[in-house]
């Protein structure tokens, strides 16, 4: 049975991966280097400081790490504080809603630093609808290591096979299921080009879901994606 219910942040709750990629390609362009649209998708689902790891490290940019998160994330904040069709994903609330009056504890485990985190929370008012938030900046390797979500397993003292994570990214997915949980994967317009076949369900609109089809939803041990 699923107990405890994890969401990934950026791509699932909120619209924020054109924000994204625009601060990114901005940025890129100001060290000169350039990233294919192919490789910027193997990034979705890694942290901030994952990506400029394999960014410094490819391009043997002499820049701290520090410095080139602190400028990307200067550049997206930009973009979010400016921006006035950022909203929720379409069914995101509702979801949420539901989930949490159904008692269901729910937990965001998102690769994005605890600042974009906050950003968003106090922005669309979710903080009370979430028992916990884990941030990727917390942990030394990024999604697919399944770290961020053993941790938040672990802060609703819910074993992994009971949570359910829903997810945009292959990165996520593989994460998930190497957590050893049940994994939906939510494909949008945005996570084109992104494997999801690993999730034991993917779900084109946030509305197929609520409370009641997630609680029935078999635990991981017993689902066909388990691992």
């Amino acid at each position: 049975m699923i107990r405890t219910v994890i969401f990934d942040m950026d791509g699932v709750l909120v619209d924020t991966e054109p924000l994204h990629h625009d601060a990114f390609f901005r940025h890129f362009t100001e060290l000169g280097v350039t990233v294919s649209p192919e490789e910027y998708g193997t990034f979705l689902g890694a942290s901030t400081r994952n990506v400029y790891q394999q960014v410094k490290e490819r391009f043997k940019l002499p820049q701290d790490l520090d410095e080139l998160m602190d400028r990307k994330r200067e550049l997206f904040a930009k973009a979010f504080n400016e921006s006035k069709e950022l909203d929720l994903i379409p069914g995101a609330r509702q979801l949420v809603e539901d989930l949490h009056e159904h008692g269901v504890p729910l937990v965001v485990a998102s690769s994005a630093s605890r600042g974009t985190i906050d950003r968003v929370f106090t922005r669309f008012a979710l903080y009370p609808f979430f028992a916990h938030i884990v941030s990727g900046e917390d942990f030394t390797k990024s999604k697919p290591d399944p770290a961020i979500f053993l941790r938040a397993a672990e802060l609703t003292s819910t074993p992994p096979t009971e949570c359910l994570v829903v997810e945009d990214a292959a990165n996520g997915v593989a994460a998930a299921k190497a957590a050893g949980m049940y994994c939906i994967g939510y494909s949008s317009e945005h996570s084109q080009g992104q494997d999801l076949h690993h999730a034991d369900r993917v779900v084109s609109n946030l509305a197929e879901l609520d409370a009641a089809t997630i609680l029935a939803f078999p635990g991981a041990t017993d689902s066909v994606g388990a691992v």
